[in-house]
């Protein structure tokens, strides 16, 4: 059962990306330019997916939250941690500089996949490559001397 909800949760989300236009990263781009606004170019739509989105998410939380526990679980898992290191402040830069220069993010990126095209394929390739190494850096042997 939990698959299965969790299936139709991916398939909204994966068409709300589509409809959107969130999988189409000429759409992002365009978004993103913020240097088109005197020209006309500058494409403000995907702002009001991003409000829409937050506003869907903080009455979601809310409502969640409430509850004693998760439907699928024994309890919440949510995380602890509140100090601000290198790691919280490279991963959404690093993130940010490849929505900017691919105008693709992970979802819909694996969205993309669906049209069969290379740009995505290149994306999703690349992304993986770089969680691997991400995963690989966090969990290697410190040093003496990067443990000082």
């Amino acid at each position: 059962m939990v698959i299965l909800v969790q299936f139709a949760i991916g398939l909204v989300f994966g068409l709300g990306l589509i409809v959107s236009g969130m999988s189409n990263p000429a759409k992002v781009l365009n978004f993103l330019d913020l240097a088109a606004i005197p020209t006309g170019g500058w494409d403000p739509s995907l702002a009001f997916v991003m409000v829409g989105a937050i506003a869907v998410a903080a009455v979601g939380f809310r409502l969640v939250l409430r509850r004693k526990r998760p439907l699928f679980a024994e309890r919440f898992h949510l995380p602890s941690a509140t100090d601000i290191d290198t790691r919280v402040i490279a991963g959404p830069a690093i993130f940010g500089i490849g929505w900017g220069l691919a105008g693709f993010c992970p979802g819909p990126a694996f969205t993309a996949l669906g049209t069969g095209g290379t740009a995505a394929l290149l994306f999703v390739a690349a992304m993986l490559v770089g969680m691997g190494a991400a995963r690989w850096l966090a969990n290697r042997p410190r040093t003496a001397i990067q443990q000082a």
